[in-house]
């Protein structure tokens, strides 16, 4: 058992949130009841994942993807009405970091998966630091983007976009999870052979095709899974508290 603001202070010494400007604000978004015994953790926080953690019977849910952006209506009505609703009702405390999450060197989004792919990280790049770089781990390449989508897909359980590039073998990679396909052209720059992250849009095909430089989009959902149980986890150790990850299906 532990008191929230233990709890927010230990999520705070782990993530640093201080150290990035992010589209929302991380940390305690929603206040609940001041003893917490049982977490849920998710990517997103939905209805959904909610009504999860109503059942669960959490005292406190952990998510990456909280109730508030930079820039929405701050209108309590219809989806956030419902979501808020039934948080405050059961008395449930939302934890929710965006940014911080997916950096933490070994319990971030990154770092995870990472390890579900078997890449190993030897740097990072882009605005502030967030992708990674790095090879598969042991030395050995891929044949060629192709088959590197076909070990993603096996590791991810669901099916991966791949614009190829150039073909020939992948031994330098880069990624970034989530809706990271802006970082596209600074692992171009970084001189890679294959970009994973989650989403694909409209220009990111070409410059595949124009660099020679492989683009693989493994879903936003799906890459993003990893971080949040993989912190959830881990303060539910320090603390003794039981925890739940609930994954919550989501094409994307």
């Amino acid at each position: 058992m532990t008191t929230r603001p233990q709890l927010q202070q230990a999520l705070d010494e782990l993530l640093q949130p201080e150290r990035f400007r992010d589209y929302g604000p991380n940390g305690l978004q929603v206040e609940g009841r001041p003893a917490i015994h049982r977490i849920v953790s998710g990517v997103t926080a939905s209805l959904a994942l909610i009504e999860a953690a109503v059942a669960e019977r959490a005292d406190a849910v952990l998510v990456h993807h909280g109730l508030f952006w930079r820039g929405q209506d701050g209108r309590v009505t219809g989806w956030m009405k419902r979501r808020l609703a039934l948080l405050l009702a059961h008395d449930i405390n939302l934890f929710a970091y965006h940014l911080p999450l997916d950096a933490h060197p070994e319990l971030g989004n990154n770092a995870c998966l990472a390890r579900v792919l078997g890449l190993a990280v030897t740097g990072r790049f882009g605005d502030q630091d967030l992708a990674c770089l790095g090879e598969p781990a042991g030395g050995a390449a891929f044949a060629d983007a192709a088959a590197l989508a076909r070990h993603a897909e096996a590791a991810l359980g669901r099916p991966v976009i791949c614009v190829p590039g150039a073909g020939g073998p992948i031994r330098r990679v880069a990624w970034c999870t989530g809706g990271a396909q802006s970082y596209f052209e600074a692992a171009i720059a970084a001189g890679v052979d294959a970009f994973l992250t989650g989403e694909i849009s409209e220009p990111q095909a070409h410059y595949a095709r124009e660099s020679g430089v492989a683009f693989l989009a493994c879903g936003h959902h799906a890459t993003e899974r990893y971080g949040v149980q993989a912190v959830a986890a881990h303060v539910a150790e320090r603390f003794g508290l039981e925890h739940v990850f609930v994954d919550v299906d989501n094409p994307a």
